[in-house]
């Protein structure tokens, strides 16, 4: 390595962000991830004058409790940019914050898109990056990322299936030698099962939650099928009462859970359906084979992997670290460039 090239390696941080709906990670070359935090910007509004007053973690404290002068935006929607210059300020504060030294060149970043973002949306991301100081901004489809995080091994000549379920999206593809075969992207994510949660209790218990609450039951109790027992766990959770106005507590089961989710779990095994279906028979007889990855932070939902294997017959596994799945492989794509350059998109 001659001596410019090592000096200007220790001078620039290039970095992989996975720009997600509920998160947002950031991986630097050769530190690995460093930074996993909420897709949340916190603003205060004095005289029509925004100002940033917190984001991630200490903005997402402020969802649903801000008072009038503060308010709390989340920026992505179903996995592309919905609010512009928020995602400009969220994406600037990240690279500030894992840039500690002072830099002489700006990072290159690639950034981790569904696979079904247009080419407006697509422009929108790269235009975000490239404001918030990047030199250089790449375009990695998310399945191509999630696969290579997983550890498949997506060069070779045979069919790997992944089915990412993030917030806002859940990515199904098969994929060989190194692309994408067939890749079908459904808006349903985390942030549509909050959503099923919170609709449930209000028809169901005449109680109305708030999204972090929705969260929290999710993580804690949220399971894809119905509990052996008819009943399952149960947790006390405690909302708005909406026949008499006053704030109660209720204690909800597993079992209430699982009805309240058929829904949006039904959506992702039929994209997976869907994707098998419209597999080539030589890459379908590799999937009987190896069977079907699940990553992203949905699949983390209690026996999903069981619902997906009854529906379809196939051995289906979640990947290790399946939270850090899209952001360790859009990392490995910044670390192995010149392997996987046909799957980076520097140009649109």
């Amino acid at each position: 390595m001659s001596i410019f090239g090592f000096l200007s390696g220790l001078f620039t941080s290039d970095m992989a962000i996975d720009l997600g709906t509920a998160n947002t990670l950031v991986y630097v070359k050769g530190r690995g991830v460093i930074l996993s935090e909420p897709s949340v910007v916190a603003y205060h509004v004095k005289d029509g004058v925004k100002k940033v007053l917190a984001v991630g973690e200490d903005a997402k404290l402020m969802l649903g409790r801000t008072p009038g002068s503060i308010e709390a935006i989340r920026p992505m929607r179903e996995g592309v940019i919905a609010d512009f210059d928020t995602a400009e300020e969220m994406i600037k504060h990240f690279i500030r914050k894992v840039h500690k030294r002072s830099t002489f060149s700006k990072p290159k970043i690639i950034v981790c898109v569904p696979h079904g973002a247009t080419p407006v949306e697509k422009r929108a991301i790269r235009q975000s990056v490239l404001s918030a100081g990047a030199r250089k901004a790449g375009l990695i489809a998310e399945p191509i990322a999630a696969a290579i995080g997983a550890g498949m091994p997506i060069t070779d000549p045979t069919g790997n299936m992944v089915v990412d379920i993030g917030g806002g999206t859940t990515e199904v593809a098969v994929l060989s030698l190194g692309d994408i075969v067939y890749a079908r992207s459904v808006r349903v994510g985390g942030d549509r099962m909050d959503e099923a949660i919170i609709s449930y209790l209000r028809r169901q218990q005449n109680l109305l939650i708030g999204e972090a609450t929705a969260e929290r039951i999710k993580t804690s109790i949220g399971t894809a099928r119905m509990p052996d027992d008819g009943r399952g766990q149960s947790m006390q959770i405690r909302g708005r009462d909406l026949l008499n106005g006053v704030p109660k507590e209720i204690e909800i089961s597993q079992a209430q859970i699982a009805e309240a989710l058929a829904e949006p779990v039904q959506q992702i095994c039929e994209a997976v359906m869907t994707a098998l279906e419209a597999t080539p028979p030589d890459l379908a007889a590799d999937i009987v084979d190896r069977g079907v990855m699940l990553t992203g932070g949905g699949a983390l939902l209690g026996d999903l992997d069981l619902t997906l294997r009854e529906q379809t017959g196939l051995a289906v596994s979640i990947a290790d670290e399946s939270l850090n799945c899209v952001a360790l492989g859009t990392g490995k794509a910044l670390e192995f460039e010149k392997q996987l350059r046909h799957a980076i998109d520097y140009d649109s």
